[in-house]
């Protein structure tokens, strides 16, 4: 196959269509007897668009920094040259930039459907347009390269009426036995009723969960009075992120009375300044001394985090809060901060307190909440969907090592760098198997929260993205959790099934619950 790449890192050239000739050929020997005929030539391919939705991998992205595109693109060709033989893939690749997904539509007119691969984080991709064309489209996530434009767009994607279905599976083969049936182009089929061939491909290769048994883990009813009063004593900080008159701050103190209080690069860094280099060491040294294996990190990594965990411990006591979130990779890439504050996330989660990632606020307050309420530490995550196992991976790179509470046994850990920068200092958290969990993002702006149950299956060890990948099965449909995936790609993960205290909170709030599975 031959095509022009499409993007900001190189000229733009149209990109180049290649035909497959299929030339007939005579066959068959003369019968005796009988007169000769040529056999009939066979049907010309069914010529599809292959976009590779993609972006640069000389910066930190998901699935990683130096992500081999090429060897993934070449895998990708070789399964479906294997495994479509009736169809003809032409190529494109869009590079992160809007306008691409226009260019690339621009030679619709030669081919009868698409076929979008989301490689990589490119949030900038159109991928809704590209879906958008009424012809048979195919989209497909790299899982852990595409994950977050792949949950965040389906509901524009499918909420459309358009012929479109997806493959989100760690199984290639998924993706070349729905893609065969392109092939029906040949045959006349409509728009329709190729992408419905999709979809039930995609369903009959999705395994069904029947052993819904968990270990026992029950959670006491909550005291709920007494959880509220403690919430409206309760401050977080935001550092780097919102601030001032933030509507979701006014609208959480008015429901919930949690506080959130903004704070500056500048006092964090003059909090790790004047960090005590000894309690910084001390704090190194233990988490290195209880890990399986440190992996990546060197110790002035190790010492680096120490000195975060330090300087956010004495915020906390400035402020006179239980919980902080830091915009880190805005701190860190910006110059502002000098290491990760992940390691000690991790340790204020299995204290009782909130660390929480990327100054998301909605997430913290979901953290500071069912903590209160169940006195169990959340797991923010950026969410996967496997349906060869039927599973969602819950990915992130902070993790608590106790997420039964500070008094509740520990998980096994390793010490790992990030993966999508090969930097800093991490826990890749082993967490349990056989549990019910708890996923649920809570909003007093919305007066919302959204709620699933899943099973825990396993934790993915993939170099790719974020450290702990802890895989659950989801007591529902995870189709329609994936295809009416609701705004924000973060999600909060409990262990135990906490649908009872939901209901509780939803009741005394007025809040909806809305079930996502």
């Amino acid at each position: 196959m031959s095509g022009a790449r499409i993007g900001s890192d190189c000229s733009r050239r149209q990109f180049i269509s290649r035909c497959a000739a299929c030339a007939g050929c005579a066959a068959g020997a003369m019968l005796a007897g009988a007169s000769g005929a040529r056999a009939e030539a066979p049907a010309a391919k069914a010529k599809v668009r292959l976009v590779f939705c993609e972006t640069k991998n000389d910066h930190p992205i998901w699935p990683n920094i130096g992500y081999d595109f090429d060897a993934r693109r070449a895998r990708i060709l070789d399964v479906l040259a294997k495994g479509c033989p009736g169809v003809e893939f032409v190529q494109a690749r869009l590079m992160d930039n809007p306008a691409e997904a226009a260019e690339v539509l621009k030679g619709d007119a030669e081919v009868g459907g698409y076929l979008v691969c989301l490689q990589g984080l490119g949030w900038r991709n159109d991928v809704v347009k590209l879906c958008g064309t009424g012809k048979p489209t195919l989209v497909v996530d790299n899982l852990f390269g595409g994950s977050g434009l792949f949950l965040t767009r389906m509901p524009q994607f499918m909420g459309a009426g358009r012929p479109v279905d997806w493959v989100s599976s760690s199984r290639d083969e998924d993706l070349a036995a729905s893609a065969r049936h392109f092939a029906m182009l040949r045959d006349g089929k409509s728009p329709a009723e190729i992408a419905a061939a999709f979809r039930a491909t995609r369903r009959g290769a999705t395994p069904a969960v029947a052993d819904w048994t968990c270990a026992a883990d029950p959670v006491p009813a909550p005291d709920l009075g007494k959880a509220l009063e403690e919430l409206k004593k309760t401050k977080l900080l935001i550092v780097g992120g919102r601030k001032g008159r933030d509507p979701f701050f006014k609208a959480t103190a008015e429901v919930t009375g949690v506080e959130f209080v903004g704070v500056p690069f500048e006092e964090m860094s003059a909090a790790c300044a004047a960090a005590d280099a000894g309690a910084a060491r001390a704090f190194a040294e233990r988490w290195a001394a209880g890990a399986k294996k440190v992996v990546e990190p060197s110790p002035e990594d190790l010492r680096g985090a120490g000195t975060m965990y330090v300087a956010m411990k004495a915020l906390l006591e400035r402020h006179g809060a239980r919980g902080i979130s830091v915009n880190c990779l805005g701190g860190f890439y910006g110059g502002h901060l000098t290491a990760y504050p992940c390691l000690g996330f991790s340790q204020l989660n299995d204290d009782g307190f909130v660390g929480g990632c990327e100054a998301d606020a909605l997430s913290a307050l979901t953290m500071a909440v069912m903590g209160a309420v169940t006195g169990r530490p959340g797991y923010i995550s950026d969410p996967v969907i496997d349906t060869s196992k039927s599973a969602i991976v819950y990915a992130h790179c902070v993790a608590m090592t106790k997420p039964f509470g500070p008094g509740g046994p520990a998980s096994p850990y390793f010490i790992r760098s990030h993966s999508e920068d090969r930097k800093g200092a991490c826990v890749q958290s082993i967490l349990p198997v056989g549990h019910m969990t708890t996923t649920l993002e809570i909003s007093p702006q919305a007066k919302q929260v959204l709620v699933h149950r899943a099973k825990t299956i396993g934790n993915n060890d993939s170099d790719l993205a974020c450290r702990t990948k802890l895989e659950a099965q989801v007591k529902g449909s995870l189709e329609k959790l994936t295809e009416e995936w609701r705004p924000g790609w973060h999600r909060v993960t409990f262990y135990g099934d906490l649908s009872p205290h939901v209901d509780a909170l939803c009741d005394r709030w007025k809040l909806q619950r809305i079930d996502e599975a």
